[in-house]
């Protein structure tokens, strides 16, 4: 294995983080973005309409995108086993 084969494997792993996270990082800052517009419309300044509906957001993302993740993950994982079993690493 060579530098370019392990820039490649690295290359993988962090296009795979970042699509692997990205539904849910984007739901997070439309649901955050709402509730900054809905508090500065109406000047409701409590702390929890900030947290609860991005949390609420975010679990029914996980609950939506979860097979997609898995799909990801477990391709980039059977990549590097692959890798390790035939002697690559």
């Amino acid at each position: 294995m060579n530098e370019a084969d392990t820039y490649a494997i690295i290359s993988e792993t962090f296009q795979t983080v970042l699509f692997a996270a990205g539904p849910i990082m984007g739901i997070a800052l439309v649901i955050g973005l709402i509730v900054a517009v809905f508090q500065a419309l109406t000047q409701v300044q409590e702390m929890t309409l900030t947290f609860v509906p991005k949390i609420v957001a975010i679990f029914v993302g996980l609950l939506v995108f979860s097979p997609f993740i898995y799909s990801m993950v477990k391709r980039l994982s059977d990549q590097v086993f692959d890798l390790v079993v035939s002697g690559g690493f």
